[in-house]
């Protein structure tokens, strides 16, 4: 960082009154973490950086190496808006460094900027939008529950739709912070809702999923209530995605369109489906990443089951949607907002582009409802299914060599280490539906 980009970033802070300053970044299950330091440490921050011991956060480094120093990225400055008072609170999302200077190869963010330059070296941007859904939940004595905030359905206003007010905090407070918001309402399920932001580039995205998450669930509380991004917190209704739009970009113009191809979609964004597709497995470890995101996973409630795509079917796993020109994209419905963005938006790119550079066809389009397919229909069409548990799609993660290579030995041994236990907790734990089942039988 230069010089005068250091002492134009202090006097801004200097003018904001800024009296705190979080150096924000996050663990490798997608957890944003801080060390927060005075105003009068802002300079040696944007210079030096900021050491921290890094040893008891997740997926980071064994207690024998455990020195870290954070570096501020500038271009993620922002004010808490939340906080109120004379005395302001800004944030900077950090890169995790070394004491040698090398970035920390376990740093979640360090692993998308990898694919990211790949993508460049072919000429490529490549942009993502994120659709988060979430559960608004009452508190019972400063616990969270699964207790209805409202009872509204999809795109219903007050009075049904109770927690209207707390989503138009929610959403003032991310535009304050620099967010350009499309769109917000209710979602399918009770007290479910839904808060779409501008796509951009993957990087500047990624940032904007865990800020936006840790800022919904800080307006929440504050309203006295729980914001929960679980994928599927309540058996029996719809669960919470995290459909992610993405697209390429090379000279300014969208890669993935075509005006006189068949949908105009250029053979770019086919190839790309195809890669997409054909590592899906893998990417399910780092996009639906724990035991209960399994349980949206599941035919009858919207969420997508089945390796498929096309231009229009909502069952299908990868869906082009409509628009064309600049705003042709690829949305691929199967994300849950558990995930850590950077892991997941690595692993989709570096599978799109194992699908462009080795011209991987995807298979035909899936025009028809795949949910009321029976086994036989979807077998001949080549349809094959998601896996059906971290279990299942970590042993696909680890069997998949690029998707490996593109996160790098570290995330992935830690990936590993952290799906074995949770799996082994799990498998090995008695349920309350056990009980229920066969307490009073046996």
């Amino acid at each position: 960082m230069s010089a005068d980009a250091v002492a134009a970033m202090l006097e801004r802070i200097k003018a904001d009154n800024v009296k705190f300053i979080r150096l924000q970044f996050s663990d490798l299950t997608g957890h944003p973490k801080n060390v927060a330091i005075p105003h009068i440490q802002a300079e040696k921050a944007l210079t030096d950086g900021i050491g921290f011991d890094g040893s008891s956060i997740e997926g980071f480094a064994r207690i024998e190496e455990s020195d870290m120093v954070l570096k501020p990225d500038i271009s993620t400055y922002t004010l808490l808006p939340w906080r109120k008072g004379d005395a302001k609170v800004a944030r900077f999302i950090c890169d995790v460094y070394l004491p040698n200077g090398k970035p920390l190869e376990g740093d979640p963010r360090f692993a998308l900027k990898k694919v990211v330059a790949e993508a460049a070296s072919m000429g490529y941007t490549f942009n993502t939008g994120p659709e988060l859904e979430f559960f608004l939940f009452k508190m019972c004595d400063g616990k969270p529950t699964t207790q209805y905030q409202d009872v509204g359905g999809y795109f219903d206003l007050a009075p049904t739709d109770l927690a209207e007010d707390v989503r138009r905090d929610i959403v003032l407070a991310l535009i304050e912070m620099g967010f350009e918001i499309e769109a917000s309402h209710h979602e399918v399920a009770e007290s479910q809702h839904e808060i779409d932001f501008k796509y951009g580039s993957a990087l500047q995205t990624a940032d904007n999923v865990v800020t936006f998450k840790f800022a919904t669930k800080t307006i929440a509380l504050l309203n006295g209530l729980h914001a929960s991004f679980m994928a599927k917190p309540v058996y029996g209704i719809n669960g919470s995605g995290m459909h992610t739009n993405c697209s390429l970009f090379k000279d300014g113009k969208n890669a993935f369109y075509d005006p006189d191809a068949p949908l105009q979609l250029s053979e770019t964004a086919l190839f790309f489906i195809g890669g997409v597709l054909k590592h899906i497995r893998a990417i399910t470890r780092v996009a639906n990443p724990t035991i209960n995101s399994y349980k949206r996973l599941v035919p009858g409630y919207e969420a997508p089951v089945y390796i498929s795509w096309s231009a229009s079917n909502r069952t299908a796993l990868c869906r082009v949607p409509a628009p064309r020109g600049n705003s042709t994209r690829v949305e691929i419905r199967s994300p849950d907002p558990t995930c850590n963005p950077y892991l997941t938006f690595a692993a989709v790119l570096a599978a799109g582009l194992d699908g462009v550079k080795n011209r991987i066809t995807p298979p035909p389009s899936a025009d028809r409802n795949i949910f009321k397919l029976n086994a036989a229909e979807r077998k001949a069409a080549g349809i094959d299914t998601l896996p059906g548990s971290l279990y299942e799609s970590n042993a696909a993660l680890m069997e998949d060599e690029l998707i490996c290579n593109a996160l790098g030995p570290h995330i992935i041994e830690n990936l590993n280490t952290i799906a074995e236990m949770e799996w082994d907790a799990f498998r090995t734990m008695v349920h309350p539906w056990e009980l229920d089942q066969y307490l009073s039988k046996y």
